[in-house]
């Protein structure tokens, strides 16, 4: 355990800038080196759970300083002092609100088969989609018969508005007849530009912008089947998925690290400001306020900003609608180590 911290003490205090400074986006963007005392509900947290969470990616960060981290933290038995004792909290700012949202995993009712009650394919990714960009529009995969015949569905489900917002999400778990889960991941997309139709039912007036969610939307697709088909036909963007086996059912889907991620301790983040892998303290505020270690396992086409934070709720019904109801502002806290943060005070970095 000494030497572990040894080594990791080392190499922390070797890092530096890079050669050539920080980039011209990176100078509009503030550091403020925290002390634990300045995270509010730091002490009550379990430390522990998010220690176990973080040793689940650490070891396939590519840095010299997070790798030794990950080394102790794999032998640790005090979490609380690890953290303390390696991290610094520091507060990045760019100049926007702080912002966080939830997402989850889909779980759709399928079968590997086609029936009358499973009539609509979750679909492979067709190579000339893989070569051709931009391919075909929603639109035109699902209307012209183009993947008919080819072998390239993976399930079939029994709603087509869920597999709508499934490909949104990017994975899901399939809930066959015979109880088993099969579990889908992104594969890729056909290269339009994604266009949220809750924005478009705002532009046509059917709903204003505070009343527009996923619910809303579904029941209103829903409740005008020809209607709706087109107000989906309005997003060109497809998502296509893949059969994903290297993560049991009963463990969470892959994130952006292809390893698992954790009910209520993963958050997904944007990697230009918060390194994946990192712990992270959240100070979400609301209706439901949460204060908690986090650990950054993934990132989402939406989340931009150094406070931007997507909170993964889990899988399933009740996980979408306690995600769904969460837009609140607040703060998030990067943990970095030692010499990284203070490296990235400006005083030093002159």
């Amino acid at each position: 355990m000494r030497r572990a911290i040894r080594a990791a003490l080392v190499v922390a205090l070797a890092w530096v800038i890079p050669a050539g400074g920080m980039s011209a986006a990176e100078t509009d963007i503030t550091y403020q080196v925290l002390d634990f005392a300045d995270l509010d509900g730091w002490a009550e947290d379990d430390h522990s759970a998010a220690l176990s969470v973080f040793r689940e990616t650490c070891g396939d960060m590519d840095d010299p300083d997070w790798r030794s981290l990950c080394n102790v933290a794999r032998e640790t038995t005090d979490a609380t002092s690890f953290f303390q004792l390696f991290f610094r909290p520091v507060l990045i700012r760019d100049g926007a609100s702080g912002l966080f949202t939830g997402y989850f995993e889909p779980e759709l009712d399928g079968s590997l088969v086609q029936t009358p009650r499973y009539r609509y394919p979750v679909y492979q990714m067709p190579p000339e989609a893989q070569m051709q960009r931009p391919w075909l529009s929603r639109r035109e995969i699902l209307m012209s018969g183009v993947m008919a015949g080819r072998g390239l569905e993976i399930a079939w489900v029994d709603d087509p508005v869920e597999l709508f917002f499934l490909q949104i999400q990017g994975s899901g778990r399939i809930r066959l007849p015979d109880g088993r889960h099969l579990r889908v991941g992104y594969a890729g997309a056909n290269g339009h530009e994604y266009r949220s139709v809750g924005q478009e039912l705002i532009q046509r007036g059917t709903f204003s912008a505070h009343e527009v969610s996923a619910q809303r939307i579904k029941d209103w697709v829903r409740s005008n089947p020809f209607a709706g088909e087109e107000l989906l036909f309005t997003n060109p963007s497809y998502v296509f998925f893949r059969n994903v086996t290297e993560v049991p059912a009963d463990r969470g889907p892959l994130g952006a690290m292809n390893r698992s991620i954790t009910t209520m301790r993963s958050i997904a983040v944007d990697p230009a400001y918060t390194p994946l892998g990192a712990p992270v303290w959240i100070e979400k505020a609301g209706r439901t306020p949460l204060h908690r270690l986090m650990i950054a396992q993934d990132t989402g086409s939406a989340i931009k900003g150094a406070q931007r934070a997507d909170i993964f709720f889990g899988t399933g019904d009740a996980a979408g609608r306690a995600a769904g109801a969460i837009k609140d502002p607040g703060r998030m806290v990067v943990l970095m180590p030692i010499q990284r943060a203070y490296a990235l005070l400006p005083d030093l970095i002159q």
